[in-house]
Formats: C-alpha cells, sequence, structure tokens
C-alpha cells in the first residue's frame, strides 16, 4: 500500500462520475483479457450506476487517498448473504493491498444476519481467483454468461469475531 493515509466510507451520488471512471479504468485489463469491451462494468451508464447507489439492498464502498478514489467494492444484501462484485482498484494503485482491504472494509458494513459472502469472477481471472482463495472463499461452481464463464466463490462468515476487520486494520481507514 501506499504510504498516504486511505480512508474507506460509503459511497454516495456525488461520487457516482469519479466511482464510472475508476470502475472503467480498473476493468479494462478484465475485458482485455476475455477480448470483451462489453463486460457489464464497461456499459453500465451513469444513470444505471446512479440507481443502483439508491438501491436499498445494495451497499458500494470506495477507498479513497485524499481525494481520489481509488478503489471500491459493490455489495448487495439478500437475507443471509451477501455478494461482493465490481470490486475495482485503481490501475496505478493495483498490487499493493488495496483490493484484499476492500474484502474485509465491507464487513462491518453487513447486516448481523449476514452468514454467507459470495463473489464471482471470470474464470480465467487467475490474479482474482487467487486473492479470493487467499481470504477463505472456495470455489463452489462455474456459470456461463454469454461468452463469459464466471466462477462463483463462497466465504461463510463463522461465529463472533468472523465478521471483524483483521487485526492490523481500522474500520473506516487503512
Amino acid at each position: 500500500m501506499s504510504n498516504s493515509t486511505t480512508t474507506i466510507a460509503l459511497v454516495e451520488d456525488d461520487h457516482a462520475g469519479e466511482l464510472l471512471t475508476l470502475r472503467r479504468a480498473a476493468f479494462v485489463t478484465e475485458a482485455q483479457l476475455y477480448d470483451d469491451p462489453h463486460i457489464p462494468p464497461l456499459t453500465q451508464t451513469l444513470a444505471e450506476l446512479r440507481d443502483d447507489l439508491a438501491r436499498d439492498d445494495v451497499v458500494t464502498i470506495g477507498a479513497w487517498e485524499g481525494h481520489r478514489m481509488i478503489g471500491s467494492v459493490r455489495v448487495e444484501i439478500e437475507g443471509e448473504k451477501a455478494t461482493l462484485g465490481r470490486l475495482a482498484v485503481a490501475p496505478d494503485k493495483q498490487a499493493r493491498g488495496i483490493g484484499t482491504e476492500m474484502l474485509f472494509a465491507v464487513l462491518p458494513y453487513l447486516p448481523e444476519q449476514t452468514k454467507e459472502i459470495w463473489v464471482f469472477t471470470g474464470k480465467d481471472s487467475k490474479q482474482n481467483l487467487a486473492m479470493y482463495t487467499k481470504h477463505g472463499y472456495e470455489e463452489q461452481y462455474d456459470k456461463a454468461a454469454g461468452d463469459l464463464t464466471y466462477t462463483y466463490l463462497r466465504r461463510v462468515l463463522g461465529a463472533a469475531g468472523a465478521q471483524s476487520v483483521p487485526q492490523d486494520s481500522t474500520p473506516g481507514q487503512l
């Protein structure tokens, strides 16, 4: 991670444009990997993103270095299940642990009744799969969506403390 202080907070509507820009920049490499410029993070409109941010069942958090958003993750809540999506890190900030920090930063935002967290990524996204499995996510199944095949992974949250932030992190700040 960089030497600057990174702050974690909910992404509000006034940051929608910045979030859209971050996601597009971060997902270009995925689009190149799959030779598909039409993956959802690259085709979502600003209006669609704003609608998503306004949903009661979705939480989107961001990581900021000063005034610049450098990371984000979207969490959809459905009963006892949370599904992470669109984990994005600015290209010039990748490979510094920010994606991992975002994985853990969502935990304080989950409802108490959350028992499992799901995530999906492209089957050929080896770096993403390695990060998720390193942090307790287990591959469950693959599912085709058009020309892409997604791998779905799950992490079961255990007893007390399983939803806590790692000891070397502080909620709200990295």
